[in-house]
């Protein structure tokens, strides 16, 4: 006799949730990265920004920003749908290492 495993026990969607966790690890160090073309330079803080600061962002890093709010979002819809609550907290993890990442990039402009 069988016993059906419950949704949080299947192996193959806990693999899926660690390699978007690494995914999103390696993707908000690649945003910081790219990110920091448009940091302010130390030497000039305080002084007028330059006009091309947030196209050289936008080119750099906005990329990186929006394809991985479209993957966690696609991610945390598919927790809430299968209700697989134990992958709720490595999504909440990649979340919590986006959140440093802009944190990072949002200081040094």
């Amino acid at each position: 006799m069988s016993v059906a495993p419950k949704p949080d026990d299947d192996s193959s969607g806990s693999r899926l949730s660690w390699v978007l966790l690494a995914a999103n690890v390696f993707g908000s160090i690649a945003y910081v990265f790219a990110a920091r073309h448009s940091w302010v330079i130390p030497e000039e803080r305080g002084l007028q920004n330059q006009a091309g600061e947030p196209i050289v962002w936008a080119v750099a890093a906005l990329p990186f920003y929006s394809t991985f709010f479209v993957v966690n979002v696609s991610w945390g819809a598919y927790i809430c749908l299968k209700k697989r609550w134990r992958s709720g907290y490595l999504w909440l993890l990649s979340a919590v290492g986006w959140i440093a990442a802009i944190c990072v990039d949002f200081t040094h402009h």
